[in-house]
């Protein structure tokens, strides 16, 4: 049996062909890599509370997207954090505590790495080329650069991976807290903090990047054969 995989989208105003319609979209790649490697992908609208479908799901891909709300973290907005939804943050907390306490095998892209670290007490840095350290960190808006990281001896991301990657990099937003989680993995050459885990549950790893553009398979993989119980 291939397990089911759902994968968090959200919901955009959208142009395809003649047509103008509020959608709700995914890139295709994360589905293209979920299927690759052996999994069933089942796309998860944010439509409110969406933690019933976890009884019909083995894993749980919680995707990149918008900024998170800064409410979530304790402050006010920053003059780069203009677009966040607040509804979308509220159905994805659900389903990641939710799948947590379930010890559904669990993956967070990019924003879901970030919305994960803020659920365990976290906060982000809210743009990192005003932030000292971090400023050019790579590229965000359309714009996508690439650097290592440094991957901790030990973790599930060095099992996984090995201790370097290279990795995409598409986020103006970074974690600056990763809370009660473990930091597993740091860029190279300012220190943000690119991977987190919780070494209590079977299978959960956030990472800063999005795998599915780096043909990173081995991590849907690893996420897929976790889901096969």
């Amino acid at each position: 049996m291939r397990p089911v995989i759902g994968v968090t989208c959200f919901m955009r105003d959208t142009v395809y062909g003649n047509w103008h319609r509020h959608a709700a979209i995914l890139p295709s790649a994360y589905v293209s890599s979920i299927d690759r490697v052996g999994g069933t992908p089942l796309i998860i609208p944010p439509a409110g509370d969406m933690t019933k479908i976890l009884d019909s799901i083995d894993g749980l891909v919680v995707s990149g997207g918008p900024d998170l709300c800064p409410d979530n973290y304790g402050e006010e907005p920053g003059s780069m954090t203009v677009e966040f939804y607040p509804d979308q943050d509220n159905t994805e907390m659900a389903l990641i505590r939710e799948a947590l306490s379930r010890d559904m095998p669990f993956l967070g892209v990019c924003r879901g790495m970030q919305l994960l670290s803020v659920m365990h007490g976290g906060r982000l840095h809210q743009h990192l080329d005003t932030t000292p350290g971090h400023e050019g960190h790579g590229g965000f808006d359309g714009v996508e650069t690439e650097h290592e990281v440094t991957v901790s001896d030990g973790s599930l991301l060095a099992s996984l991976m090995g201790p370097s990657i290279t990795v995409n990099s598409t986020h103006h937003q970074g974690v600056a807290d990763a809370g009660g989680l473990e930091v597993t993995a740091i860029a190279e050459h300012d220190g943000l903090i690119e991977a987190v885990e919780r070494p209590d549950r079977s299978f959960c790893l956030g990472v800063q990047w999005h795998p599915e553009r780096a043909r990173h398979d081995v991590l849907y993989s690893a996420l897929v054969e976790a889901a096969r119980g």
